[in-house]
């Protein structure tokens, strides 16, 4: 019995620690990507597009080493050859993309030109952007409370839009784009890490070309300068939250990802007005009141939605 006791408790520690550290490898891609403004800030005399060529470029360089250390190089290669066998998959592998390198680079384009904010509400609005694209094309289907939350945080981006006299068109185009780019990826269902070595490999010979461009033409910021030590870590920058999340992802219950997502918008919506002076008026305040509010309806009305499910789940294991 002593014995029992003792490997149930030690299961249960390990079981513990593994969600632990799930939630710590979650928890820091969410703070890399939180605080990424400021790595953007140091360039922002560097076109956002030279910026986001070697983002694309050096993101597969450090893609591709990750993957050859990892000892994965193997199964990269059978999955580069099982998409690029069927047409539709390069074509959604195209378009997905496109969808991610055109959202880093409004992405970027916004945090340099002095609009943090305005990517904050993107990331934090992008998650029920999703849900109302699963409803129109995947036909999905969710609760009454999903449809309340969606709409008090419309509410609150229609005042913001009335109060400031004009709509956050780069918020909604950060969010559709991340929305597409995510409907995309389940529609070709490649492993993260893959997925990102085959997405910017579609993008890395341009990117290239480009770079060589502006380097040929004297327009390029690319050189023997202190610039071109950032510009080549944009590849580590977004390699590095990217493995964290996939270590998370795995070993933590989406329900938990679907809260801590949310600290990323919120460190950026903090940088921007304490580091960085964007004004966060009265409008803001009001608006952020319903946009968070619907977010934290949706948030924990799905949390425990998954929880009943997981409970189901168990329930049908232990009677079969």
């Amino acid at each position: 019995m002593i014995v029992l006791h003792y490997k149930l408790n030690r299961g249960r520690n390990h079981v513990l620690s593994e969600s632990t550290k799930g939630v710590l490898f979650a928890l820091g891609a969410y703070l890399v990507w939180g605080f990424m403004p400021i790595y953007w800030k140091q360039i922002e005399a560097v076109s956002s597009y030279e910026i986001i060529a070697h983002r694309v470029l050096w993101a597969f360089v450090f893609m591709l080493l990750l993957i050859i250390v990892i000892g994965r190089w193997f199964y990269f290669k059978e999955d580069l050859k099982f998409i690029f066998s069927n047409k539709k998959k390069v074509i959604a592998l195209f378009f997905a993309s496109m969808a991610i390198t055109s959202n880093w680079l409004v992405y970027i384009i916004a945090v340099n030109s002095g609009n943090i904010l305005d990517a904050s509400l993107g990331y934090y609005i992008n998650p029920l952007i999703s849900i109302l694209i699963g409803f129109i094309i995947l036909g999905e289907r969710f609760s009454k409370i999903g449809w309340i939350a969606i709409l008090v945080v419309a509410i609150g981006v229609v005042y913001m839009t009335a109060g400031l006299g004009s709509a956050p068109w780069i918020s909604f185009y950060l969010a559709v784009s991340f929305s597409v780019y995510g409907l995309i990826k389940k529609m070709i269902n490649l492993d993260a890490i893959y997925a990102m070595a085959v997405e910017t490999f579609v993008l890395a010979p341009f990117a290239l070309i480009y770079i060589l461009y502006l380097g040929f033409s004297g327009a390029g910021d690319f050189g023997l300068n202190t610039e071109s030590i950032w510009m080549v870590g944009t590849g580590l920058a977004t390699v590095v939250p990217l493995l964290l999340f996939s270590l998370g992802v795995q070993k933590i219950r989406l329900s938990l990802i679907g809260f801590l997502q949310y600290f990323a918008p919120t460190i950026m919506l903090i940088i921007g007005v304490f580091m960085y002076d964007e004004a966060f008026t009265r409008v803001h305040q009001v608006a952020y009141i319903f946009i968070w509010g619907g977010l934290i309806l949706y948030s924990v009305n799905r949390y425990f939605a998954m929880r009943n499910e997981n409970r189901r789940i168990a329930r049908r294991r232990i009677e079969n």
